[in-house]
């Protein structure tokens, strides 16, 4: 059976074939690299305004779990419609909105930049990493989905709970944590659409900006605790 044709089903419920993968693949990653332009203009927006600077503690909590729940939520609910990308690309300027507070704080450092730049690379590279392992690796990986969601959930539990506490110690924990989860996930991530348990791009993308953007600010966080200078 040739290629373009063969179909697989590694335990997600749904069988697609290779040319259907290969689709949702290439607009994934068309639709993730467009997702980074909103991203960085609410990040910059919102560092050269200051329009986040009071969004500590309680108040910003809400504002972040509201606008973001919100914004899933439609991006789910439209995903099969021409509404669906713009929506998420919505989303994506929210997240880069929200990521404006830390990118202001480490600005404050002498290598603020190259602190930025540091973590935007390891992103990157942990990306392509997982990317590759993803067309390599042949077991099925659905098992891992449970294991990951509740470390995810764990982390924004801990999360939570440090924004009331302010615990640096807390905030380091955390952060290597949301790494080496998300890192994970974004394996699984890959590894779904790869394997045909993904077929909506939009729900990929989704799905692949928040790995993605969870281990930017991790990174980002650890960077700034660990190789922060002050004038």
């Amino acid at each position: 059976m040739t290629d373009n044709v063969q179909s697989i089903d590694r335990g997600y419920g749904y069988v697609a074939s290779a040319q259907e993968r290969n689709k949702v693949l290439r607009n994934t990653y068309w639709l993730l690299a467009l997702s980074l332009v909103p991203t960085v203009l609410g990040a910059w927006l919102g560092v050269a305004t200051g329009i986040t600077r009071s969004l500590s503690g309680g108040l910003g909590l809400i504002v972040f779990l509201g606008g973001a729940f919100g914004f899933i939520y439609a991006i789910e609910k439209t995903k099969n419609s021409a509404t669906g990308v713009p929506v998420l690309l919505g989303f994506t300027f929210f997240m880069g909105l929200m990521l404006s507070r830390m990118i202001a704080m480490v600005l404050g450092f002498k290598n603020g930049p190259d602190l930025i730049m540091t973590a935007f690379g390891g992103t990157a590279g942990v990306f392509f990493v997982m990317a590759s392992l993803s067309s390599m690796i042949k077991r099925d990986l659905s098992g891992m989905g449970k294991w990951l969601f509740v470390g995810a959930m764990a982390i924004v539990v801990g999360g939570v709970i440090n924004v009331f506490v302010g615990s640096t110690a807390g905030m380091m924990a955390i952060s290597v944590a949301a790494i080496a989860v998300f890192s994970a996930y974004m394996l699984y991530d890959l590894k779904r659409i790869v394997d045909g348990g993904e077929t909506n791009y939009i729900s990929a993308t989704l799905a692949l900006y928040l790995d993605v953007i969870n281990v930017f600010q991790a990174l980002l966080a650890l960077l700034g605790i660990f190789g922060g200078e002050r004038d």
